[in-house]
């Protein structure tokens, strides 16, 4: 409809512009056979005249099917102005005419070898609209001719009709050859033919996503960027978006390709930015960060964007919604624009709150000044909205640039003396998130807000508030007093309020015991006897049985010390991010969602990633630098706010997507990326060396043997590789037998008994799930809090039939050492929310710090030697191991089942010593000296290592093995 309706504005200047609309008016009795007898007039005057009135009507909606033949009769003729008129009218009957179609496929043929190329072009665009399937094999022919016509004009029409061909009957293109003889035109002299070739193939190739028809090589993308440079803006879009699908071999490729796509940074059509922003934005992952042309296309990228926001509003939130995830992705393209974001009084709301949240996004310590007095006068604005987010925005800057904090928390104070009810509000949610962030440091502002107690009519602000003296009751003289104001109408409070108040008056109950048991008592009784919520029901009688049975444990529970909340949680999960990005100037990049989220239909759509950075200068450190790699170059990471409860309790049933490195033998990987940038050597504080933090040594091959050495034994370390001493044959690693982590008396009948093993170099949780209980069970689901080396499952927990009462089912589940890193105590503990039909159930755990030891853990002779001395001595801890009757071969056979290997071995005066090193999935080393005395079950083990805490753990793992 619209691609008639356009033809017929097209055509309106063959005629009388002034006269155009009696051809609207006729209201005559009869109108059809007048019609009709008009066009089977000789006069062509009239001819044209009486299609202008037919074409009219159709237009108004009027049926003038019936004129079909007599239309059609019409097509022979040498007038381009009534051939046009005829094959729009053709377009819009074919359909439900098919029979009477076919008559027209003659002229079609015929007019594809008009002389004239502006007919054999309008012959090939209708006939490619005419979705008749029954006339489509009589177009072949002609399509053909047009494909290879001398004309481009005509090449670049026929190219699109195969597209739309396709989309009717793709087998018959297939068939007649027409996908080759697109990919031929990608070679055309022409750069609109090879614009209109790569539109349509990209078409095609989106309706079958493993066609691979779009195969691109250096080749052909070379031809692409030529035909840039010279074809109209809508030809540039089409292959700026088929640029983006291409990977570049390596950096220089992608560098080539940036410099040639840069220019078009400049042009006037935002959506031709856009497009060959997010070519840019891909190509730039594949350079390395310390080349000069980085730093220079990061500038080059910052002047346009901001262009784009100097359009109508529409085109301005378009651009910021695309904005927004540049920032996330690389916020030091626009550091220094932020200005450009502060809001003018005449934007409309949804440009303005699109403003603010990037503003957040760049706002440091170099701006904050700037940003915040923005922020505190856009919160005496009149859009209640709009004030509501810029004092939010505020509490965020506080928690993202702590040097701010204290301003922030002044500002915030003094929009609450303003008494505006929506204000003060917001205002106590934020400060309530500071308090969290930074603990101990503004809670003098506490007594300003229990002024504000009555006019909180908002169950957020109220939860905040409520939260606020529970935590700090110990501060406040009559927190007993506000708490039980809220508690008078506590069937009326959202779920919201009622389970902040539960907590707060549990809290000040564990505070205060002697002067709130009549007030712990009541809402314990409101919420469990007289509430209908079962997550309020669920909380009252946990708290109920923990003050019950165990005070001191209660006080340790409730009033446990909370983890810090982090800036930027709303920030797109990375995963996601990558794709969006490679979505820029699409609908993908306005809504913040994947295609495949709000496209319907048939059509495959497929999951666009960023490709890797080929040179992000990360390099192996040698044992003496040990530095960390740089944080600040990593994209930032949603990092959870909840603790171990909100953690556990977010269960999902898919595990969430990563951008860290993967594990080569798998490809999936779950978890978020290692948050501290260093694995656990950054969160011990220690300077590890080695290999930088995270490499895997999943997919490694074991290092064979060291080769025997002889030479006369002497004293000393230096001279340890020059001496003797055969290792055994490697045999399998050693696998703790199971245990009993989950009783089914504490999780409703399910029991779960389990242990851990490493299988090709796969960590595995090996696990026994029993159902005791008396219905069946099914929809299980496992997810892990943060610990200390990042263990996360690595795909969903397979059970894949339901459990039935009292039967028993094996799972085992792959993990990954990319998850998040938060330092146990003890440093391998594990803490598991496991989720079923019936409810979610925790438990923790300890897994043997062996099965994280990789399989390229065997250290080159010197480098032992230089590490052993590197190390200091107070880092070197010693142990017995009792009670073990093994030779020093087997010791060592054994131990490197386990990926423990042994360098060297010595003999002296009848003691043999091994000297061995293991290597942990973060990178951390551990090297080790075992000494054995002949026929003494009594031996000495000295580790040491660059983290000391680990080694504790490492020995027990000499035990476990050695014992067993």
């Amino acid at each position: 409809m619209q691609e008639w309706a356009n033809q017929l504005c097209e055509n309106r200047q063959f005629g009388s512009k002034m006269t155009d609309s009696k051809y609207f008016t006729t209201t005559k009795k009869g109108e059809i056979f007048e019609l009709k007898a008009e066009l089977n007039s000789d006069k062509k005057e009239k001819k044209k005249e009486a299609v202008k009135k037919v074409i009219a009507s159709m237009t108004v909606g009027k049926d003038v099917s019936a004129l079909f033949p007599d239309v059609v009769n019409c097509m022979q003729t040498d007038n381009l102005e009534l051939k046009k008129l005829v094959y729009l009218y053709l377009m819009n009957y074919a359909k439900s005419q098919p029979d009477m179609a076919i008559m027209a496929v003659n002229t079609f043929v015929k007019d594809c070898e008009d002389p004239n190329p502006l007919i054999r072009a309008l012959a090939v665009r209708t006939m490619g609209c005419i979705r008749v399937d029954k006339i489509t094999e009589y177009l072949c022919e002609p399509l053909r001719k047009c494909l290879k016509d001398e004309d481009p004009y005509v090449r670049k029409t026929a190219a699109v009709c195969v597209a739309k061909l396709h989309d009717i009957n793709a087998q018959l293109v297939e068939d007649q050859g027409f996908l080759d003889t697109l990919k031929d035109l990608i070679s055309d002299s022409n750069p609109m033919v090879v614009a209109n070739a790569v539109a349509a193939l990209s078409e095609i190739a989106e309706s079958h996503p493993n066609s691979n028809l779009l195969d691109l090589n250096p080749q052909t993308i070379n031809k692409l960027l030529t035909a840039l440079n010279e074809c109209t803006e809508w030809g540039q879009i089409f292959i700026l978006d088929c640029l983006a699908n291409y990977t570049p071999r390596d950096d220089r490729e992608s560098q080539s390709i940036c410099e040639r796509v840069t220019p078009r940074l400049s042009h006037a059509n935002s959506a031709v930015v856009l497009s060959a922003v997010k070519v840019l934005m891909k190509f730039m992952e594949m350079l390395p960060k310390d080349l000069d042309y980085y730093g220079t296309l990061l500038k080059k990228l910052a002047p346009p964007l901001v262009t784009l926001l100097s359009a109508e509003p529409e085109l301005q939130y378009v651009a910021l919604r695309n904005i927004n995830l540049i920032v996330q992705r690389r916020p030091e393209i626009l550091k220094h624009e932020m200005k450009v974001f502060f809001v003018k009084y005449n934007d409309p709301i949804y440009v303005k709150l699109e403003k603010l949240d990037i503003m957040i996004r760049l706002a440091s310590q170099a701006n904050i000044a700037q940003v915040l007095a923005e922020l505190k006068e856009y919160a005496t604005e009149v859009d209640v909205d709009f004030v509501r987010k810029a004092v939010r925005a505020i509490g965020r800057c506080a928690i993202k640039v702590e040097q701010s904090a204290e301003r922030c928390v002044s500002t915030l104070l003094d929009l609450i003396q303003t008494k505006v009810n929506y204000v003060v509000q917001e205002a106590i949610v934020v400060i309530k998130d500071i308090f969290r962030k930074y603990p101990n440091k503004y809670e003098s502002v506490i007594a300003t807000l229990c002024e504000n107690l009555d006019s909180l009519d908002e169950p957020e602000a109220r939860a905040a508030m409520i939260w606020i003296v529970g935590e700090y009751a110990e501060r406040i003289d009559n927190a007993d007093e506000l708490l039980e104001s809220f508690l008078e109408g506590f069937h009326d409070e959202s779920t919201q309020v009622q389970l902040q108040l539960l907590t707060a008056i549990v809290k000040l109950f564990l505070k205060k015991p002697t002067e709130t048991q009549e007030l712990v008592q009541q809402v314990l009784s409101l919420a469990t006897q007289d509430s209908d919520n079962p997550d309020l029901r669920d909380r009252g009688y946990i708290y109920w049985r923990l003050l019950s049975t165990d005070p001191v444990a209660a006080k340790e529970v409730v009033l446990a010390e909370k983890p810090l909340i982090s800036e930027e949680t709303d920030l797109i999960e990375p995963t996601l991010l990558e794709e969006l990005i490679c979505h820029i100037g699409t609908l993908a990049s306005v809504y913040h969602k994947p295609p495949s989220a709000f496209v319907e239909g048939s059509r495959g759509v497929q999951h666009k990633r960023l490709p890797g950075s080929a040179g992000s200068g990360e390099s192996v450190e040698s044992p003496d630098t040990g530095s960390a790699p740089v944080a600040s170059e990593a994209p930032p990471a949603v990092i959870p706010s909840q603790d171990l409860l909100g953690d556990l309790l977010n269960l999902d049933l898919t595990p969430t997507s990563t951008t860290g490195p993967p594990p080569p033998s798998s490809g999936l990987q779950m978890g978020a990326m290692d948050l501290l940038g260093g694995g656990l050597d950054s969160l011990l504080g220690g300077d590890l060396g080695g290999s930088p933090a995270m490499t895997s040594g999943f997919g490694a091959t074991p290092t064979a043997g060291p080769p025997s050495f002889t030479a006369p034994v002497s004293g000393g370390l230096d001279d340890l590789f020059d001496l003797g001493g055969g290792v055994g044959m490697q045999m399998g690693a050693y696998v703790p037998p199971k245990m009993l982590w989950l009783p089914a008396m504490k999780a409703k009948g399910l029991e779960i008994s389990g242990t851990f093993g490493r299988r090709a170099g796969v960590v595995q949780m090996e696990m026994t799930l029993t159902n005791k209980a008396m219905s069946v069970m099914t929809d299980f689901a496992i997810q892990f809090n943060r610990n200390s080396f990042g263990l996360a499952p690595a795909g969903p927990l397979q059970v894949l039939t339901p459990v039935s009462p009292n039967q028993s089912i094996e799972a085992v589940l792959p993990l990954n050492t990319v998850g998040p890193v938060m330092k146990m105590e003890p440093l391998n503990n594990l803490q598991v929310a496991v989720k079923n039909n019936i409810d979610v159930f925790y438990f923790s755990c300890q897994y043997p710090i062996s099965m994280l030891f990789v399989e390229d853990g065997k250290m080159e002779r010197q480098v032992f030697l230089a590490t052993w001395k590197d190390i200091p001595n107070e880092n070197e801890s010693k142990y017995q191991l009792n009670d073990c009757h093994l030779n020093s071969d087997a010791v060592s056979s054994k131990l490197q089942g386990s990926n423990i290997f042994t360098i060297a071995k010595r003999t002296v005066e009848g003691q043999d010593m091994l000297y061995q090193s293991m290597k942990l999935t973060n990178g951390i080393w551990v090297l080790a000296e075992l000494r054995a005395q002949a026929g003494n079950p009594n031996y000495t083990v000295s580790l040491r290592c660059r983290a000391p805490e680990v080694s504790q753990c490492v020995f027990q793992s000499y035990e476990a093995v050695l014992k067993n």
